[in-house]
C-alpha cells in the first residue's frame, strides 16, 4: 500500500484482480459493517461465480477501484426491478481517505441513470457519509435480515435524482 491515495480511477475487472477482491471481501470488519453480503465471505466457488455474472451481464456496470494504480475496491451499478441501484467496498486498509466519494463520483459520471439508488446499513456512518457528499438524499428505511449480523437491521434507502 502506497502512502497516499493518488489518482483515483475506475477500469476493467480483470482475471488477475479476483483473488485481491476476494480478500477485500472478506475482511471480518468490513462484511460485519457492510451487513449485507454474501452468506459465506469465505466460499471462493460462490466468488467466483458471482464475479463471472457481475463481469459478463450486460445490465450490469462493475468496475474496479484504483488509487494510484493499486486496486483498492470495486464500484458497480445494476438494475432492481425499475430502478437503478449503486454498491461500493473499499479495502478497509483505505476507508477515510475520500476514496470512495471520488470513486462513486466517477461512476456516476459515466452512468446517466437517474434517478439512482443506493442502500447502506444506518449505523454505517462512512457509507451514509460518502453517498451524501455524492447528492444521494434519504428516502426512507427498511428492516432486513443481516446475514453478516445474524439479525433483522434498519437499512437506510438512498435516491440521487440529477
Amino acid at each position: 500500500m502506497t502512502d497516499t491515495a493518488g489518482e483515483i480511477a475506475l477500469r476493467e475487472i480483470r482475471d488477475e484482480d479476483l483473488d485481491v477482491i476476494f480478500d477485500q471481501m472478506r475482511d471480518p470488519v468490513a462484511v460485519r459493517m457492510a451487513a449485507f453480503t454474501a452468506d459465506d465471505p469465505d466460499d471462493r466457488a460462490e466468488f467466483d461465480a458471482h464475479m463471472h455474472k457481475l463481469r459478463t451481464r450486460p445490465d450490469i456496470n462493475v468496475r474496479a477501484i484504483t488509487a494510484g494504480g493499486e486496486l483498492v475496491g470495486t464500484l458497480g451499478s445494476f438494475a432492481v426491478g425499475d430502478d437503478t441501484e449503486i454498491t461500493y467496498w473499499l479495502d478497509r486498509a483505505w476507508w477515510g481517505r475520500g476514496i470512495a466519494t471520488q470513486a462513486v463520483r466517477l461512476h456516476l459520471a459515466a452512468v446517466p441513470v437517474r434517478p439512482i439508488m443506493a442502500r447502506a446499513a444506518s449505523d454505517n456512518a462512512g457509507s451514509l457519509s460518502v453517498l451524501r457528499k455524492v447528492g444521494f438524499r434519504k428516502i426512507g428505511t427498511e428492516v432486513a435480515y443481516a446475514n453478516q449480523r445474524g439479525e433483522r437491521i434498519e437499512e437506510t434507502v438512498l435516491q440521487l435524482d440529477e
